[in-house]
């Protein structure tokens, strides 16, 4: 089981990796995490704009200097991933940002960025949760393609496109730990949700580049290189990738089939709503969890309205050749 770090918002593992509870919506939701090397630090994963004080206080409990962070590193745009990008990068100096190729123009001009965040979740949330995009200087910029690599401290990192959860996603492969940095591509799994069976786990389908067959194949791919480890951003390090990973095939098809047998719901949204509910609460109470009902909505119920958002944008897309 994942033991909290002597601070109550971080979480230590072995190898130089540290969780950071980044407090986006609630305790324990998205990480943000200090990868450490001989001699420098990476961020992965920034959090939104309110993230950047934790991950600041962090390095410094660590004994870390701004000037060691090598290079901050997202895994996607989304701004629970992405969002305190700008923010942070002013505090360190030494940074190289490395982000996918598809996602680059966003984080050196976030204006279309916020433009589309807002018109899928509105001004008062987009307000409440991100607040102001600061962009980053395109010379302090690095577009990591399919295959490429990075050092930090000594230890080497390799960067694969893994879309699915998004056309701008890659995920990053630590020798060391032998360990993939997940971003959304390896799912949803809260430790609150833990039992005696192991980590409870669900695909994410967060608008609005949700593609199945694309969900299927990188998550293949990300076997294909016998990890021990996944660590998600939502949230924490878990093991036993491959058990996980035949988890994740059955939902996708899971959420498809739901998908495609409301999709001529009067009340599709509500249907595709109670209906993963319904799916998510049976399969926790399966797993072994013990808790009440109102405690798992309190936990899935976000995760819920954003997956079938996408769900939706999915089933309204013409098929992609």
């Amino acid at each position: 089981m994942n033991n909290p770090g002597p601070a109550a918002d971080t979480i230590e593992y072995p190898g130089g990796v540290i969780a950071i509870d980044s407090g986006f919506v609630r305790p324990f939701m998205a990480a943000c995490y200090l990868l450490e090397g001989e001699n420098e630090v990476a961020v992965i994963e920034t959090g939104t704009r309110a993230s950047v004080d934790r991950i600041m206080a962090t390095l410094a409990a660590r004994g870390w200097a701004p000037e060691q962070v090598r290079h901050v590193i997202i895994t996607h745009v989304h701004l629970d991933h992405a969002g305190g990008v700008g923010t942070l990068m002013q505090q360190l100096p030494a940074a190289t940002l490395l982000v996918h190729p598809r996602g680059a123009r966003h984080m050196i001009d976030p204006s279309r960025l916020e433009a589309g965040v807002r018109a899928v979740y509105g001004d008062a949330v987009f307000e409440r949760d991100y607040g102001v995009l600061v962009p980053v200087a395109a010379e302090r910029v690095r577009e990591m393609d399919d295959g490429s690599r990075a050092t930090v401290g000594g230890r080497e990192l390799l960067f694969r496109d893994s879309p699915g959860h998004a056309r701008h996603h890659f995920c990053v492969w630590d020798e060391a730990t032998r360990g993939w940095f997940t971003g959304d591509t390896f799912g949803l799994s809260y430790r609150e949700l833990d039992t005696a069976a192991g980590p409870f786990i669900f695909p994410t389908t967060t608008p609005v580049q949700f593609d199945p067959d694309a969900m299927h194949a990188s998550l293949e791919m990300l076997l294909a290189a016998r990890p021990r480890w996944m660590y998600l951003t939502h949230f924490g390090r878990v093991g036993e990738p491959r058990a996980l990973a035949a988890t994740l095939h059955e939902w996708i098809d899971t959420f498809v089939d739901l998908a495609e047998g409301h999709s001529a719901s009067e009340y599709r949204a509500d249907a595709l709503r109670q209906g993963m509910l319904a799916l998510l609460w049976d399969a926790a109470l399966a797993h072994g969890y013990s808790g009440s009902d109102d405690q798992f909505r309190d936990v899935v119920w976000n995760d819920i309205v954003l997956n079938v958002q996408g769900l939706e944008v999915w089933l309204d897309s013409p098929p992609r050749p």
